[in-house]
């Protein structure tokens, strides 16, 4: 196994690299979205199809896309490009770098605004905005937000600079500086709000709602929606995951990592359902409210409850910290490229990458308002953004990682980098890259488009 070093630094051990990457997928998706689709979808059948899922597809990409990461030291453009020329390939790989990269970057831009709202609520709830709320007044106060470019400019500024702040620092002294402070405080906060579940909701009812066996709600089309989230949890295919395994000891093993970390972004997800749903229970709200049950119904359930102003708080909290951890992963593989090209400091470079994704932040915020009528292809500027993203640009990168660690990138430096142990480990991952990962994210592809544009 080769012994490179990046310039950039290493982890100091295989926990905080497990923490950094759990932190990069744990993001707003895990606190509303998976509970939410797990109750929907057969409860603990969806869980058992999901984590199938989670084999299949999620993990055999992230080791993938770390042993790419890890075999070069370096960002994933020039990771890409480096392993490239050592398999003897066309440079031309070197643009699934790019696109990793890229789609990461515009996700931060329109990131940062829902982050910003999520900073809102989180000042809201701690001065008792929330305090006796009507739904009808919560649902006002959320279209008033969006109604306000100055206050989500405010916020999105803030959060950039945040993000930036933490990216500066470098691996050791900024992104695992972060981790060991913002990881554990997110697993506190989780479990926190999860012993107020138990005693202040509907917990049996919340229960039975996340885990009740119902295999007769498991119909194809939840199938693909576990495959879909399967995908898109472990923020597979926007170069954070390269990024961040570039940093990687070379002495740890990415086939445990990597199991590691799915288990605990799909830990967190669930103990987030069980914290969140039976709060949404008790006081008799829906629980399909998609993105509204974070910005309107919590708020609500929360300002009628006993301590409910403190731990509405702690929720909001709890989210920033999941939507920052995240939002770093995305910054910091642009980043890195700037660094290796043009030889900047971390600084500087994090500060003009910040400058440019703030100022794309600003037309994301302004198509809930000013800028409301302008349309790309019938969607505002938010929606398009947050369209190629995740139907074209993740999963297209997430095919072509699949391919490239699969079938261009030789055998030799595939099973040297996984060191698996086994002929028949390293051939279960193999199968699985080559011919199982590749198809179902294909079908993750055409569905999406479909749904979206049919």
């Amino acid at each position: 196994m080769q012994s490179k070093q990046s310039i950039h630094g290493s982890w100091a051990n295989r926990w905080i690299f497990i923490l950094a990457a759990t932190g990069s997928a744990v993001g707003l998706g895990n606190i509303w979205k998976f509970p939410y689709i797990t109750g929907e979808n057969g409860g603990g059948a969806f869980v058992l199809v999901y984590l199938f899922c989670i084999l299949l597809v999620g993990i055999p990409i992230m080791m993938g896309e770390i042993l790419v990461g890890r075999r070069a030291r370096q960002s994933p453009i020039n990771a890409v490009r480096e392993t490239a020329a050592e398999a003897g390939l066309n440079q031309n790989w070197s643009l699934i770098g790019w696109l990793g990269v890229l789609a990461g970057y515009i996700i931060f831009s329109f990131y940062s605004v829902v982050a910003g709202w999520v900073m809102h609520y989180i000042a809201g709830m701690g001065t008792g905005q929330f305090v006796d709320i009507s739904s009808d007044l919560a649902g006002e106060r959320f279209t008033e937000l969006l109604a306000s470019p100055e206050q989500m400019l405010m916020w999105h500024t803030l959060f950039v600079l945040m993000v930036v702040g933490v990216v500066a620092g470098g691996v050791n002294k900024g992104l695992e500086r972060a981790t060991k402070i913002m990881m554990p405080a997110l697993f506190v906060l989780l479990f926190v709000l999860l012993g107020y579940s138990i005693n202040s909701g509907s917990f049996a009812e919340g229960w039975s709602f996340l885990f009740s066996f119902n295999p007769d709600a498991l119909t194809w089309d939840a199938v693909l929606v576990a495959l879909g989230h399967a995908f898109f949890t472990l923020s597979l295919g926007m170069g954070a995951i390269m990024a961040y395994g570039s940093y990687m000891g070379k002495k740890d093993s990415i086939g445990v990592t990597v199991i590691a970390i799915g288990a605990l972004d799909t830990l967190v997800a669930l103990v987030a359902g069980l914290a969140i749903f039976p709060v949404v229970f008790a006081n008799q709200m829906d629980p399909a409210a998609g993105p509204g049950l974070m910005f309107i119904t919590l708020p609500v359930a929360f300002g009628q409850m006993p301590g409910g102003q403190v731990f509405g708080f702690l929720f909001f909290l709890l989210v920033g910290v999941a939507a920052w951890t995240s939002a770093i992963s995305l910054l910091e593989p642009a980043t890195a490229w700037i660094v290796e090209r043009f030889g900047l400091k971390r600084l500087p470079a994090a500060a003009l990458l910040g400058l440019v994704v703030w100022l794309m932040g600003i037309a994301s915020l302004l198509s809930f308002n000013h800028w409301e009528e302008i349309k790309i292809l019938g969607m505002g500027i938010f929606d398009f953004l947050d369209f190629i993203t995740a139907n074209i640009m993740l999963p297209l990168s997430g095919l072509l990682i699949a391919i490239y660690s699969g079938w261009a990138l030789s055998t030799h430096i595939t099973r040297d980098e996984l060191a698996l142990g086994s002929n028949a480990t390293y051939g279960a991952w193999s199968l699985v890259i080559r011919f199982i990962a590749p198809v179902a994210v294909m079908i993750i592809f055409v569905v999406n488009l479909y749904d979206k544009l049919a």
